[in-house]
């Protein structure tokens, strides 16, 4: 027990001449090891995309809420007479007439 715990802390099966297959083992796990990293800073990434995308679409919904709001003040006929009574433009005092043309 004891000589197999300390050939395993001298590294003995890196070193014997079958060690070729542990060599390619650890080569193996090292690599996947990688790959789950990578895999893992991508996913990340995503993450933060994701969220950074999501605030640019709440701040753009509340710009649109604002602009429509300001379109439909300014449509407002109280808001048109207003702005037009300073270029001199009253609103009519008689009732609108329908014209008929008859052929």
């Amino acid at each position: 027990m004891i000589k197999k715990l300390v050939s395993f802390l001298k590294m003995e099966f890196l070193i014997k001449e079958d060690s070729f297959k542990n060599w390619r083992m650890i080569l193996f796990f090292s690599i996947l090891a990688l790959v789950m990293i990578s895999s893992g800073h991508s996913a990340d990434n995503k993450i933060f995309k994701i969220a950074s995308l999501n605030q640019n679409i709440k701040a753009l919904k509340s710009e649109f809420i604002e602009q429509r709001k300001f379109l439909r003040d300014l449509k407002m006929e109280s808001n048109i007479i207003k702005k037009l009574s300073d270029k001199g433009l009253v609103s009519s005092t008689k009732q609108p007439f329908k014209i008929v043309i008859i052929k």
